[in-house]
């Protein structure tokens, strides 16, 4: 099993508010029913507001490395990353479990 953990970063002036964000949002929202390979998903806004926390994090589990190279490559992935792009950068870990 492997875990993959993704921590975002807002870029400096955008906020959580914003339609393009509440967009981004929702399509990470939506992945864990539209993606087979993931055996679990979860993502949410941080609830800390720390100097050096991230704002947004997915963690989510799949069965092996080349269901991850399948979730990384779904279609709906892949559109969630192109929102994410226009205002966020992010750091990844993955890691078997």
């Amino acid at each position: 099993m492997i875990r993959h953990l993704v921590l975002f970063k807002l870029n400096d002036g955008v906020s959580r508010d914003e339609e393009r964000v509440t967009e981004g949002v929702r399509a990470f929202e939506a992945l864990g029913g539209q993606i087979p390979e993931l055996a679990s998903w979860e993502c949410a806004w941080n609830i800390t507001d720390r100097p050096i926390a991230y704002d947004y994090a997915i963690n989510c589990t799949v069965a092996d490395r080349d269901a991850l190279v399948r979730y990384l490559e779904h279609p709906a992935h892949q559109a969630g990353v192109a929102l994410w792009q226009q205002f966020a950068t992010w750091v990844i870990a993955d890691y078997e479990i």
